[in-house]
């Protein structure tokens, strides 16, 4: 027991090291997988090597790169704007158009990606009279939604880690359960801070009155005019990958003029296609009965664009997530090493201890969203995952429904200013409301450390038990 107590130490003394001193976890992971590997066990290095999860690298690398191709060729910035044209005038459903704009960009391999909607989501907040708190939390909520996605960084590695484990978990219903999460989180946003946009006619009259999140001085005729446009923001600005997260905060306070509308040029008309071509192949063979690999079927398609463009295949190269590959893979490795000496077991035991299953996984729901409102939320994902499987083996909890509301718990309080996500709310909001939107975003995100477990074990996980 002793050498697994001191595994698991060296595990959490790794991640917290990393997390301060700001260096990537996956190289510490990978050296601390090899050296407790070596010295607290009888594996040897290929052993250890085994436990590298190829397949994700490989779902990870085909995802980002194939979505890189479709930001570096300028069709990712084409449908923003796109999108954008076609708002209406009314400022009350601003919020969640953000969302569902966001929510798809961060559907495509990095959530983070959706962080290009925020100034432009704080710009318009600031003409149309829209709470910037209501646009910012519309914003985050849509980045965590999207990431859950099949094709998306957190549903990757949620599902990917639960199906390696053997726990089936459909990414389909990982999808929705998230997108059913953060829904419910944006009604209650409204609730809290939108109140006063329902019965506005129009984005004008919004932006003729004095809101919380609007700057008062804009002229209602100026408004009604002007076309919503990105301004200054660009999806080809934000890099892939969580070690930049803390640096992808963009500036608001200018913006360019809107241009005219230009048609998409064939490059630009043959990603959409992929990219549909992508998710209706994926929903077909998964309604088929097949376990579709998303990775290889990103390649297949990047590997047309680039054909078709090798200019910008070859610029999208360096954009593959190579640092989140590290990340997950060094973690993953290590967390192989502890289950081969028996340390999750150990934890197992602990969990049955507690006596019963489900305050074991608030418990670990709760862990989860308190460590990830101020750590990575994808090597969150990735560590506690595995860690859950000896409570699921204990039974009373069925997996699917625990590692769904697991997942979900750690990405819930990114809205947290301690988090990429709020930083960047706070960021990009004027400096007369950073101080409130920081107040607000504290007491939102810290009581979803409490709220998440309550409402996904509760509706989630306890219902799951008896159905």
């Amino acid at each position: 027991m002793l050498l697994q107590i001191i595994a698991l130490l060296i595990f959490v003394a790794l991640f917290a090291i990393g997390a301060i001193r700001g260096v990537q976890i996956g190289v510490l992971m990978l050296v601390g997988a090899a050296g407790t590997g070596l010295l607290l066990t009888d594996m040897v290095v290929d052993d250890i090597i085994a436990e590298f999860p190829l397949d994700i690298m490989i779902l990870l690398a085909g995802v980002t790169y194939f979505f890189a191709i479709a930001q570096e060729n300028g069709t990712v910035d084409r449908i923003i704007d796109w999108a954008l044209e076609k708002v209406g005038s009314s400022a009350v459903l601003l919020p969640a158009v953000f969302f569902v704009i966001t929510g798809c960009i961060a559907a495509m391999g990095a959530p983070l990606a959706g962080l290009v909607m925020m100034p432009v989501g704080m710009q318009v907040a600031r003409k149309y009279g829209v709470d910037y708190a209501l646009m910012g939390l519309a914003i985050c909520f849509a980045i965590g939604a999207g990431g859950f996605a099949p094709t998306s960084l957190y549903g990757i590695v949620t599902y990917s880690t639960a199906h390696n484990a053997g726990i089936e978990l459909s990414p389909f219903l990982l999808f929705a359960i998230a997108v059913v999460t953060y829904l419910l989180m944006l009604v209650f946003a409204y609730f809290m801070y939108g109140r006063n946009l329902f019965g506005r006619k129009s984005a004008a009259s919004a932006a003729g009155g004095l809101g919380t999140g609007a700057a008062g001085t804009e002229s209602a005729q100026s408004a009604a005019g002007e076309r919503i446009s990105r301004g200054s923001a660009s999806a080809t600005t934000v890099a892939f990958g969580e070690d930049e997260e803390d640096e992808a905060l963009f500036d608001s306070s200018h913006s360019e003029p809107a241009e005219e509308s230009r048609p998409f040029s064939f490059v630009q008309i043959l990603t959409v296609i992929l990219m549909v071509g992508l998710i209706a192949t994926v929903v077909v063979l998964a309604a088929l009965g097949n376990d579709p690999d998303i990775g290889l079927l990103c390649f297949l398609f990047a590997a047309i664009l680039a054909l078709v463009d090798p200019k910008t295949g070859k610029a999208a190269l360096p954009k593959i997530d190579w640092s989140t590959v590290l990340l997950v893979g060094g973690i993953i490795t290590f967390v192989g090493v502890l289950q081969n000496m028996g340390a999750v077991d150990l934890l197992g035991q602990g969990a049955e201890s507690i006596g019963s299953p489900l305050i074991a996984a608030f418990v670990l729901c709760i862990v989860g969203g308190l460590v990830s409102a101020f750590a990575s939320t994808t090597g969150i994902l990735a560590a506690l995952v595995p860690l859950a499987l000896p409570l699921i083996a204990a039974g009373g909890v069925p997996g699917w429904a625990l590692i769904a509301a697991l997942g979900v718990c750690s990405a819930v309080v990114d809205v947290s200013p301690f988090s990429t996500l709020g930083a960047t709310v706070v960021a990009t909001a004027p400096t007369e409301h950073k101080q409130r939107l920081t107040r607000l975003l504290v007491k939102f995100g810290m009581s979803m450390v409490i709220i998440g477990p309550i409402v996904l074990v509760g509706g989630l996980v306890i219902p799951a038990m008896f159905f």
